[in-house]
């Protein structure tokens, strides 16, 4: 089989070629294909809101911090220096956390002054673009993986960090106890160079099944 490029960005076409792919390699995932259908492809745009959101996603449930990234976008139209014209006092009122200000102030004051140019992560590979980002206080494994997941549509990024990915695999394979990450990551490297898409089926299965 040809390996997909690193750079080459998640489609309707390769998505569905990998979910192919991966029913042949793992009957626990051709029967969510087979019951549930295929997942949505997920996309995000690239740029500072999205990753704003994703650093607000941090170890709470989505709907909480879509709630707090809708009110932020109700107060200011959403860019690095009018971010930073917001004061703690704002923030607050907006639902933001102390650490998640100071992150997501982090990240508008390195876009602002050019230390980072999330344009430029498009061209770069994983590994590149994990260490630029993990520069940043607040951004760490979880919060890349989410990004090139769904940001820039990498088609073999695995979140081995996400609660819910733990969960359905664990209900899925019928374990005793939720895989750790490291778990995660030596049960799932069969399924390069198709990883984002598994990820997809196990968030579908996740979301398609009461907890």
């Amino acid at each position: 089989m040809t390996q997909t490029p690193e750079l080459e960005s998640l489609t309707e076409e390769s998505l569905t070629r990998g979910l192919m792919v991966l029913a042949k390699l793992d009957s626990d995932l051709a029967r969510i294909l087979e019951t549930l259908g295929p997942p949505p492809v997920w996309s995000r745009e690239a740029g500072f809101a999205t990753l704003l959101c994703i650093i607000l996603e941090q170890q709470v449930s989505v709907a909480a911090a879509r709630a707090v990234f809708k009110r932020l976008c109700e107060v200011v139209t959403l860019t690095p220096e009018n971010f930073l014209i917001l004061d703690d006092v704002q923030l607050r009122g907006i639902g933001f956390s102390r650490q998640k200000i100071l992150y997501c102030r982090g990240l508008a004051q390195a876009i602002a002054t050019g230390q980072l140019d999330l344009s430029k992560l498009q061209t770069m590979d994983e590994t590149t673009i994990r260490t630029e980002l993990k520069r940043l206080k607040g951004i760490g494994d979880w919060t890349v993986d989410i990004y090139l997941l769904m940001a820039l549509q990498r088609p073999d990024v695995f979140p081995k960090g996400d609660l819910a990915i733990a969960i359905a695999l664990q209900k899925l394979k019928n374990l005793a106890t939720r895989p750790t990450p490291v778990q995660l990551e030596e049960m799932t490297l069969h399924w390069r160079p198709w990883r984002a898409v598994a990820a997809r089926l196990l968030w579908h299965y996740y979301l398609s099944n009461p907890k």
